[in-house]
């Protein structure tokens, strides 16, 4: 079979139902011959394309006639074509990563936004990259020497739906493509720096692989073999990981919340751990610090770049970092002053004779030996509920603030006390009946609030 009908009949096993002919196809081109190929087997199909074409300006005039190649091609096929100039250097001196990590970062946030602008209800625009059969047995050998879990074994992913993101080239090897290129009379540039071996990537391909073959020939296909036994192992696997973890697992918003004991019960714990967490932006080296959380007093934390996973009593909880550091306010028995995003809150014990007048806005009366410290203050969540003062059933906080016609930015604004996983006082409205004084003497939290 010539590559074009294997193309065509791998597109339409793999890609064709996610890809509906009225979406349009973004294809990444730099001039090689893998996005030339790329872009002649589309626009043969009959799809829709534009061209994204990225000068890194890092090759001077090699670059630039890089870049005029590509608005000749788009120009005499008549295909709509993007272009960006960004300095890849700069960038990875700005954000201290390596110059190829740079050009991925800009690459990708520029194709997102070209998607974004392009897309409507009636459709969208999926981006398709010209990665191939050789990038992915690359991706592969990078991946286990540099250490890996399971999904690093799946090499490059062909189809990323969240993304809208396709690589219909991964079975097809680079020297097919060179072939595919000569036969049908299709022009490319090649880039003078695929020789060099400054980069790893590089020192793989033209030193490594060279050694593999030797020794072992049909090395290429078979790793392609693995990979593909490897992926779809990986899909058994993640079906079972996710039931167990999903158990475990109660969602508050954007948070989730896991038992200590049953986090400890898993096994192998070191695996499920790295899959609760990798989606927080947690990596495998800070797995041993989350296993600590589960020694851990209440209040200790871990951090990711997004996420934090904070001990509260019985429970890990895993939320945004954003939400984290205004929702999650921790208060220990010796606390006077709370200061949060919304105000302050004094807090005072005392012994009462006869239960105090109590305001239902700013002021708050809560048995002592009702509450388990610390306390939390956070955000009200969906699915929050209360036992409000005078009203001996649960009533849900969203539905309560409606009552009290509070507005959609005011309730953005409204936090809760919480202790032990009970609300004790939605902060300036009401507090729960589970917390009041019931006694004629006794003692008491006082706490104040001012925004």
């Amino acid at each position: 079979m010539d590559l074009y009908s294997a193309f065509t009949q791998h597109w339409q096993e793999k890609f064709a139902v996610h890809v509906p002919a009225q979406d349009a196809l973004l294809v990444a081109v730099s001039g090689g011959v893998d996005s030339m190929v790329l872009a002649h087997l589309l626009l043969h199909m009959g799809y829709p394309i534009q061209l994204a074409h990225m000068n890194f300006q890092l090759r001077g005039e090699e670059s630039e006639r890089d870049e005029q190649f590509v608005k000749d091609w788009a120009n005499k096929n008549k295909i709509p074509l993007h272009v960006k100039k960004s300095n890849a250097a700069e960038y990875a001196e700005t954000h201290s990563v390596s110059i190829q990590e740079a050009a991925r970062n800009l690459r990708y946030e520029w194709f997102r936004v070209i998607q974004t602008d392009h897309s409507n209800k009636q459709s969208k625009v999926w981006l398709a990259t010209a990665h191939h059969a050789d990038d992915n047995i690359e991706t592969l050998l990078l991946h286990l020497f540099r250490g890996t879990g399971l999904e690093g074994l799946a090499g490059i992913q062909p189809l990323r739906k969240k993304e809208a993101l396709i690589r219909p080239l991964l079975t097809i090897p680079k020297s097919d493509l060179l072939s595919y290129a000569t036969a049908n009379g299709i022009a490319f540039v090649e880039d003078s720096s695929n020789a060099h071996n400054h980069y790893t990537r590089n020192q793989v391909r033209n030193q490594l692989m060279p050694v593999i073959q030797e020794i072992f020939p049909d090395a290429p296909s078979q790793m392609l073999a693995n990979i593909n036994r490897f992926r779809e192992g990986i899909q058994v696997y993640r079906k079972a990981i996710t039931t167990q973890i999903e158990k475990i697992t109660t969602l508050h918003g954007a948070e989730q919340h896991i038992p200590v004991e049953a986090w400890k019960k898993l096994d192998p714990i070191h695996t499920y751990t790295w899959e609760i967490i990798q989606a927080a932006g947690f990596h495998p080296a800070q797995i041993p610090a989350v296993l600590q959380l589960l020694e851990a007093p209440t209040g200790k934390h871990c951090l990711s770049s997004t996420h934090r996973i904070i001990r509260n009593r019985k429970h890990l909880i895993i939320a945004p970092l954003a939400n984290q550091i205004h929702t999650l306010i921790q208060v220990d028995r010796a606390d006077k002053t709370i200061s949060f995003s919304n105000g302050v809150i004094s807090l005072e014990a005392i012994t009462y004779n006869s239960i105090p007048q109590q305001t239902p806005d700013t002021e708050a009366f809560l048995q002592e030996a009702a509450l388990e410290f610390p306390l939390l203050i956070r955000k009200w969540q969906t699915g929050d509920y209360f036992y409000p003062l005078g009203l001996n059933k649960k009533k849900k906080i969203s539905r309560f603030l409606i009552d009290c016609k509070v507005s959609a930015t005011e309730k953005e604004k409204v936090y809760v006390l919480e202790s032990n996983h009970k609300i004790a006082w939605v902060i300036g409205y009401r507090i729960d009946h589970r917390f009041r004084l019931q006694k004629t003497a006794g003692t008491a939290l006082h706490l104040q609030y001012q925004k």
